[in-house]
């Protein structure tokens, strides 16, 4: 059995804005995997307050000085998952 990383339709060239995989014609999530993945050629990297998923919460490890724009060493992606 193989693992693989961030091999899902989300992170794929092929995926259209409406969930739909041109390769398949199916409407796929990120769920899904196949072996006709293409990775996007860059994936946003925009490490600051504002993408930042402990931004304005009781996670923040600098709730007084965090604002947007600004970088910090305990930035975490919106979009992380465990």
């Amino acid at each position: 059995m193989s693992i693989r990383i961030g091999n899902s339709c989300v992170n794929c060239e092929n995926l259209t804005t409406d969930e739909v995989c041109k390769v398949h014609a199916v409407k796929v999530s990120d769920n899904y995997t196949c072996d006709s993945f293409e990775m996007k050629a860059a994936l946003k990297n925009d490490p600051n307050c504002g993408t930042c998923a402990r931004y304005e919460s009781t996670s923040c490890a600098n709730p007084q000085k965090a604002a947007p724009n600004m970088l910090c060493a305990h930035w975490a992606p919106q979009n992380a998952q465990a």
